[in-house]
């Protein structure tokens, strides 16, 4: 397992070569291994944050997609909570109230809540789509490219539009994930495919489990707009994506969308470790196009809402205090359950990969 390995197989690199490690194919098939947890002392402050337009007051700052020349509002509606919530009617209302306030950026997957989300998600945005930046996610999980564009057919119906801004691969968890995306036939094959019909304007991936899995992505040297993961006060210190991935992303001009700021259920929140305001402000003080936030109720629309319009960045001593008091909480990654435990790995990918499903698994 590539966890045990990070535990035990400390690499001692140097600095240009653990940046590099994994970019290339040889070096990742060779297993060159990260360090799962670091002392925040240890830790490189992240570039500043790309500069926010749209910005004056009563707004939402916006900030460019990387080398899109797209605009994205600084948070955005994360589909998969717009499915859970009690109905359809509630659903749209927080899809328009969140467009009419100004956030532009949308996220779903094919595979959400039973499509729940997508229907309920193009419902609420019918009138309003030239509005937002439409993403959703194709969940083959390594099944073929067949496979691939038909579901994009199916979210682009339920989604009730005729293409998508931007189309990533949903949950690239498993180790042979980025072998499977790559093969023959593949997913990758269904990217290039959608953009040349015009179904699709941008690509990317996303993924919450390992930052070595999204480095073994990147080391295929594909033309990626996009990619999704995790980056939240609690990250830094344990299998790190803002440490290891994020960099990386820079290096290349790729738009780095960030997710799960709140440690993924709002847990650090509840046993007092940080405030919602705190952690929502440092995930976005992050070299970020976007935070994607797990928005269930108007409450939680409107506080998100209010965070985004009085942001003002982190100075970085800001954010080293911050996760030095997070890190007796966190350096464990007991408080981002979505890296050490199987909570948040969807049942279409375990299923294709022949494992049991989640409610299948003792307890």
């Amino acid at each position: 397992m590539v966890d045990q390995r990070q535990q035990n197989e400390r690499s001692q690199v140097t600095p240009e070569i653990e940046r590099r490690c994994f970019i290339q194919a040889g070096l990742a098939s060779a297993g060159t291994v990260l360090a799962t947890s670091v002392l925040p002392s240890q830790i490189v402050s992240a570039a500043v944050p790309p500069q926010m337009t749209n910005s004056g007051a009563n707004q939402i700052p916006r900030r460019p997609l990387a080398k899109t020349g797209e605009q994205v509002s600084i948070i955005g509606v994360g589909g998969y909570h717009l499915g859970s919530v009690k109905s359809s009617d509630l659903a749209v209302r927080l899809v328009q109230e969140a467009v009419d306030a100004g956030v532009n950026f949308f996220d779903n997957a094919w595979e959400y809540n039973d499509h729940r989300s997508e229907e309920w998600m193009g419902l609420g945005l019918q009138g309003r789509r030239d509005k937002v930046f439409l993403m959703s996610k194709v969940c083959t999980h390594g099944r073929d490219k067949k496979v691939a564009m038909q579901q994009l057919e199916d979210s682009l119906k339920r989604l009730g539009t005729d293409h998508l801004d931007l189309w990533q691969i949903h949950e690239v968890i498993y180790e042979n994930d980025p072998d499977l995306h790559f093969a023959k036939g593949g997913v990758v094959e269904a990217l290039d495919e959608a953009k040349k019909q015009g179904k699709v304007r941008f690509v990317g991936f996303t993924g919450h489990k390992s930052p070595a899995i999204h480095l073994k992505m990147l080391a295929h040297d594909y033309p990626f707009d996009t990619v999704q993961m995790p980056l939240n006060c609690f990250d830094a210190t344990y299998r790190s994506f803002e440490q290891q991935v994020l960099p990386e992303l820079q290096r290349r001009g790729i738009a780095a969308l960030g997710m799960k700021s709140l440690g993924g259920d709002g847990q650090p929140i509840q046993y007092g470790v940080v405030r919602a305001e705190e952690a929502l402000r440092y995930a976005m003080s992050l070299p970020v196009a976007t935070t994607i936030c797990g928005i269930d109720s108007l409450d939680v629309l409107h506080q998100n809402v209010e965070i985004a319009r009085g942001f003002k960045p982190m100075s970085p001593q800001e954010m080293q205090a911050l996760r030095e008091r997070c890190r007796p909480a966190s350096g464990d990654g007991h408080l981002e359950l979505f890296k050490t435990t199987k909570k948040y790995d969807g049942s279409v990918g375990r299923e294709q990969h022949g494992y049991p499903t989640i409610a299948e698994l003792p307890l």
